[in-house]
């Protein structure tokens, strides 16, 4: 910065009839240099604050995941009611009953639907991830009618209508370019499925399972072809929040 300004002026001497526009001149370029320095100084301290709570947030997270809080859940009876906030419970129906509300309400309009039989090993009673599709209702169910279970949050999809009223810091962008709130840990819940019966998923809808005690079992699956590569947004418990689920 010119030191001039703190000091007698390069134009003291001048006549007065030319050297006060010039010393308003110089006086300009003496403010707008010291407004740059300031605004540049201003850059560096966010830009350090920033690296700073980046570095803490690591930390905290490496300590939560490190030694992560178990919050034990009480495994809830799936039903068409209970179930109600996250999807359906599909139960048997007379053969010729005509379409209505107690059928699978699908969404696979967003890409090919894939209908195929997934088997699954050792899924113990306990997670600590959650995942959810923006693009389908995912349909899954236990072929022979095995007990199974499977943990769930209220869907939290940021649908087109609503991103202008997004405010705040809870808010994060999903696997294909969606917006979502993050999963709270207290909405976690875990539903016991049991007999012929198959759950729909809301699009949207966090589930972690199936889980099962036996050592592997097989499930019909209904999705997209594409699902497992561009619609799997996951949220981890125990990297973000310290928490690990589990039940009995």
């Amino acid at each position: 910065m010119n030191s001039n300004i703190s000091g007698h002026s390069p134009f003291a001497n001048s006549s007065s009839s030319s050297s006060s526009s010039e010393f308003d001149e110089w006086l300009k370029d003496e403010i707008e240099a010291m407004e740059i320095e300031e605004r540049i100084l201003i850059n560096v301290i966010a830009q350090n604050n920033y690296l700073i709570h980046h570095l803490i947030q690591q930390n905290d997270q490496a300590t939560m995941a490190e030694s992560p809080e178990q919050v034990n859940l009480i495994p809830i009876e799936a039903t068409s009611e209970s179930f109600a906030d996250y999807g359906q419970v599909i139960e048997a129906s007379s053969d010729g009953d005509h379409f209505g509300p107690n059928d699978a309400q699908l969404d696979l309009s967003r890409g090919i639907p894939r209908f195929y039989i997934m088997r699954l090993k050792d899924r113990s009673f306990g997670f600590s991830t959650i995942t959810h599709h923006a693009n389908v209702t995912q349909c899954l169910g236990s072929i022979g009618g095995h007990v199974w279970y499977l943990g769930v949050a209220k869907p939290s999809l940021i649908e087109d209508v609503d991103r202008e009223r997004v405010v705040g810091g809870n808010v994060e962008s999903g696997s294909n370019g969606h917006l979502y709130a993050l999963p709270a840990v207290e909405d976690v819940r875990v539903f016991r499925f049991s007999g012929p019966k198959f759950v729909k998923l809301n699009r949207g809808t966090w589930h972690a399972g199936p889980l099962f005690s036996e050592s592997s079992m097989d499930f019909y699956n209904l999705e997209l072809s594409n699902t497992n590569e561009v619609d799997h947004t996951t949220h981890d418990f125990k990297k973000k929040n310290g928490i690990i689920f589990r039940f009995n």
